[in-house]
């Protein structure tokens, strides 16, 4: 089969052997294939969780038809349409563990499927199952106008939240929040968004913040969280370490969790999915969550789609066509 395979710090087509399923294993011939920000680092060379190393098969996320099962799997067959998370996504055939999988949405395309399943899974895990998000409360999502981001304000949205607040530092992508779930859309370099987010609250702050730009925005990001608030520290698109209020973080007695993929077992994993199709499975299924797509790539187009990504000029997801 063709894939794109991490060769001498970069990605390379080429033709290597299709995966076998084990017990547990589902074979899926891939349709499409979406591009996430580690994508950036894996096709450079940088190790992912497991994922990465000379060799390896590059790709986090597809949909497709399924081909072939494991002898224990019981939950899927030959033909069913599914989308999935898992190492080697961009290649002709995919393997995952079936605990990664989901049935595509009724009606969705291939291309519309394979946005879905890292933000889905990442947002439902950091605004439900850590953040506690409940009816009625605030949330706010730092770097809302990613895929991930926009994911997040509609779950907040789905989940009775009574006011839901986004930022981005592009005007464009801002303006565009508001579809996507946002009450309040603020830009972080803007002097006054404290202010903004306080002054929104009633002067308590959100009860929780989906966090991913971290780094310097962090003592900041702790201004806006209420009292015995809780912010979900998922992404650090603003750096990995940077001063840090531990008076703040005291006297506003936050929770501060940190949330990643990349150390999570198996059984782990199936049960972030298990939560979440019990939790908003209808929802996902009805196409009532969904993700804007910014660009469709032909799949030997690969090197294109991450320069596309790399400009940070795309709102929504990047995708791959084969």
């Amino acid at each position: 089969m063709k894939a794109h395979v991490l060769s001498a710090g970069a990605p390379e087509l080429r033709e290597v052997d299709r995966p076998i399923p084990e017990a547990e294993g589902v074979l899926v011939r891939v349709r499409a294939c979406a591009l996430n920000r580690a994508d950036l680092a894996m096709a450079s060379g940088v190790k992912h969780g497991t994922a990465g190393g000379e060799g390896q098969v590059l790709g986090l996320e597809w949909s497709g038809e399924v081909v072939e099962v494991g002898a224990a799997v019981s939950s899927f067959a030959p033909g069913d349409r599914v989308m999935g998370s898992g190492a080697g996504a961009f290649a002709e055939f995919a393997l995952s563990d079936y605990g990664r999988i989901l049935r595509m949405p009724d009606g969705a395309s291939f291309e519309k499927a394979a946005c879905l399943p890292v933000a889905l899974q990442t947002m439902h895990d950091a605004v439900v199952t850590h953040g506690h998000l409940g009816a009625e409360q605030a949330i706010l999502i730092n770097g809302a106008s990613s895929g991930v981001g926009l994911m997040g304000l509609q779950i907040a949205k789905l989940k009775g939240a009574a006011l839901v607040i986004g930022t981005s530092t592009n005007a464009e992508r801002r303006g565009r929040l508001r579809k996507f779930g946002a009450d309040l859309a603020l830009d972080t370099r803007d002097p006054n968004w404290v202010n903004d987010v306080r002054k929104a609250t009633g002067g308590e702050g959100v009860d929780v913040v989906v966090d991913q730009i971290t780094g310097a925005l962090t003592t900041q990001t702790m201004h806006v969280t209420r009292i015995l608030g809780r912010i979900v520290n998922v992404g650090r698109l603003g750096g990995n370490q940077a001063d840090f209020d531990f008076d703040t973080h005291a006297r506003r007695r936050i929770t501060l969790v940190g949330v990643t993929f990349r150390t999570r077992s198996k059984a782990e994993v199936r049960e972030i999915n298990r939560r979440m199709m019990a939790d908003i499975g209808s929802a996902i299924m009805a196409g009532d969550l969904t993700l804007p797509i910014s660009t469709i790539y032909d799949f030997d187009q690969l090197g294109r789609a991450l320069e596309h990504m790399r400009a940070n000029q795309h709102f929504g997801k990047v995708v791959l066509r084969l």
